[in-house]
């Protein structure tokens, strides 16, 4: 997620008082509530306007040293008491004077004070040495994210934007839903014989850490985080009067308003206890918005603050029955009454984001289809609830939530690049390019992932397009790909890469041996099963053909057995069994692949560089068989292995007369660690 900052003040003496030109002489406070400075401010104003004019005209008239003294000291004092009137008297609207200043707030607690001086100091310094990406975001890590509705009563208006990102794959195993039972994630990848496509949006796993598990060992690792930093542009008054530099000040991050008429009179307890949550004392705040709960049932702002204590505790303790509690105050803040459409914004869309954390993907979507019905004109939301249709292989209904979104917001970059994946998983791939292309040609907030370079290029590739290679070359870039040639985006990084492997480089000799020397065995145990009446070899469905006729017959997938496979193959499974680091490859596959001849397998690059590939020819043709990793072609020999890793571009051709029949086995790449190999996601 990308931090929204604001732009540099740019003449901030001259934006003040543009904003606020009647009260700038009382704007400057000490520590102690006196106006000093405003009284010499004042007092020099009157100097400026009056004493100087005073005096130059005094000595045009003949005046007097002495007279013209006395004269600045009378305007002087005049300036001062003016001053002093001010105060005394109310004559400054302070009301007003804090909702314009609360537009600086950057701590979201409700105002500007000087925790939001801070913030803001921090910012300008940083922005001004051009500090990493890193430094930025640690000056605006405690902002919330800015929710603000249209209303009559503000001074312009404002477009709030948001960035989805879809961060890491969903890998849940048990629980139930709220609304129902979980069911699998249909969106994950299904491993194609040789080597799988990236294709489920929504799910993108960047694996180079351990898989992190849910607070109770769950794998449910967070995933599609809808949290969105929402960049609000404030409507630029009088625009053609004003420097462009000074409208790019104003076109800043705009406050969600959290607090309702009841709650500003209890600012201050919300503004203790919220900082107590912020300065990480998480257990003092549960108890601290408890108490205000308690005191103020009705108050959606405490209860909302009850819910992110809870959030934040369940994280320190990695309980899930904590951050069941904090789904339920967030429900709970959302219903009250009288609060503020930011409040309910922001409350719902932390549930939705905490709920996928959880793997409830249904109750998210409800979630989010709740918040489209009261925020009909945010697109922003639109585009997360697509994603979560898409989370849960609804791709019929996120295309239908696109669409709309596109016929309000044909420029919107977001929606184009989901859409023409969609296209794409519908085999439209002419009708996909340009939705992808001018999506990531947008350069809109949550295009710029791996996945739409990766199906960009590929359909261009399908399309006989060289042009593909200039968008590997850009997601290699933008540090989506590790190279143009290997483009797996289920990543560890580290790892030597090199297409094609030598036994001796994996260092499994042993396995190899045994395949090589049972290689007879192996090739019987398939042929008889092959016949396709016993319905075990079944067609490649991921979509990698071209044209012809291709089949697997899987044992093992993401480190278990497949079902009841190895009873029709005992043999061939038992010489596998002591082989963990092929049976126990959760990234990988055992499998047979039988290939008719007239087939061509479209280039493509497995979904990881975590496992190497082997391959041990079974039945193979004496010519017409060939697969290319890179740019190195090769062939199938009977009884002999091939390795390769497959998160390179490879790609296969079968123009033989009979079929080609090869058994594969995925094992760990060699330098993996063994508590890697414990700890990352299947896939």
């Amino acid at each position: 997620m990308e931090e929204t900052v604001l732009e540099e003040p740019i003449c901030e003496e001259a934006v003040l008082a543009e904003e606020i030109p009647e009260v700038k002489p009382a704007a400057m406070v000490n520590k102690n509530g006196v106006k000093a400075e405003a009284a010499t401010a004042s007092g020099g104003g009157d100097v400026a306007s009056g004493g100087v004019a005073s005096g130059g005209g005094g000595a045009a008239s003949g005046f007097s040293g002495t007279k013209i003294f006395t004269w600045f000291m009378v305007l002087a004092l005049l300036g001062v008491w003016s001053s002093v009137a001010v105060v005394w008297l109310d004559l400054v609207d302070y009301d007003n004077v804090i909702g314009k200043l609360s537009a600086y707030d950057a701590d979201g607690d409700g105002d500007f004070d000087v925790e939001d001086a801070k913030v803001l100091l921090d910012e300008k310094e940083v922005k001004t040495a051009a500090p990493k990406k890193e430094t930025l975001k640690k000056g605006v890590k405690e902002r919330p994210v800015s929710l603000v509705q249209k209303e009559a009563k503000e001074e312009s208006a404002v477009e709030e934007q948001t960035e989805p990102i879809v961060e890491e794959v969903i890998q849940t195993t048990e629980g139930t839903e709220e609304e129902g039972q979980l069911p699998p994630n249909p969106s994950q990848e299904q491993q194609a014989p040789e080597g799988e496509s990236p294709d489920a949006v929504g799910t993108t796993a960047k694996a180079e850490d351990a898989t992190e598990e849910s607070f109770e060992g769950k794998l449910a690792v967070e995933a599609g985080s809808f949290e969105a930093e929402a960049a609000v542009q404030v409507e630029e008054r009088n625009a053609e009067d004003q420097p462009e530099d000074m409208l790019q000040y104003k076109a800043k991050k705009k406050k969600p308003k959290l607090l309702n008429t009841f709650e500003k009179t209890i600012k201050a307890e919300i503004d203790t206890a919220e900082k107590l949550r912020k300065k990480g004392k998480v257990e003092e705040a549960v108890r601290a918005f408890d108490t205000l709960v308690q005191q103020y049932p009705q108050s959606p702002r405490c209860r909302y603050g009850k819910a992110l204590a809870e959030d934040d505790l369940a994280e320190k303790m990695r309980s899930n029955d904590m951050l069941q509690k904090a789904l339920s105050t967030y429900k709970e803040a959302s219903e009250l009454p009288n609060a503020t459409p930011d409040l309910i914004k922001a409350t719902l869309k932390k549930r939705a984001e905490r709920q996928q954390f959880l793997g409830r993907m249904r109750g998210a979507l409800a979630t989010l289809e709740k918040l489209v019905q009261i925020f009909p004109e945010d697109m922003a939301l639109k585009n997360d609830l697509g994603v979560a249709h898409l989370l849960i292989g609804d791709n019929k209904s996120a295309k239908r939530v696109y669409e709309e979104v596109l016929a309000i917001a044909p420029s919107n970059g977001f929606a184009k690049v989901h859409y023409g994946f969609i296209l794409k998983s519908e085999n439209k791939i002419a009708e996909s390019i340009p939705f992808l292309r001018d999506g990531l040609e947008s350069g809109d907030p949550g295009t710029d992932d791996g996945r739409f370079y990766f199906h960009l290029g590929d359909a261009l590739q399908r399309m006989g397009d060289d042009s593909a290679y200039k968008w590997y070359e850009r997601g290699h870039q933008r540090g989506h790909f590790a190279s143009v040639w290997q483009r797996s985006l289920y990543n560890v990084d580290g790892l030597k890469a090199q297409p094609w492997w030598t036994p001796k480089d994996t260092g499994y000799m042993d396995l190899i041996k045994t395949l090589e020397r049972n290689w007879r065995t192996i090739r019987d145990e398939a042929l008889s099963v092959m016949d396709k009446t016993t319905g075990l070899f079944v067609p490649e469905e991921e979509n990698l053909r071209e044209k012809g006729e291709w089949g697997q017959f899987t044992l093992w997938q993401q480190g278990k057995k497949a079902g009841e496979s190895c009873h029709s193959v005992p043999k061939t499974c038992g010489l596998l069994e002591r082989y963990t680091e092929a049976t126990g490859c959760k990234r990988g596959q055992i499998k047979f692949s039988v290939m008719q001849p007239g087939t061509h397998v479209w280039p493509h690059t497995g979904p990881t560089n975590c496992r190497l590939r082997m391959h041990l020819g079974l039945v193979i043709p004496k010519t017409g068989c060939k697969i290319r990793c890179t740019n190195d072609t090769r062939a199938w020999e009977e009884g002999k292995v091939l390795i390769f890793d497959d998160s390179f571009e490879h790609e296969v051709w079968q123009d033989a007369d009979s079929y080609r029949l090869i058994f594969i086995v995925d094992v760990w790449h060699p330098e993996l660690t063994q508590y890697q190999r414990q700890t990352l996601s299947p896939i």
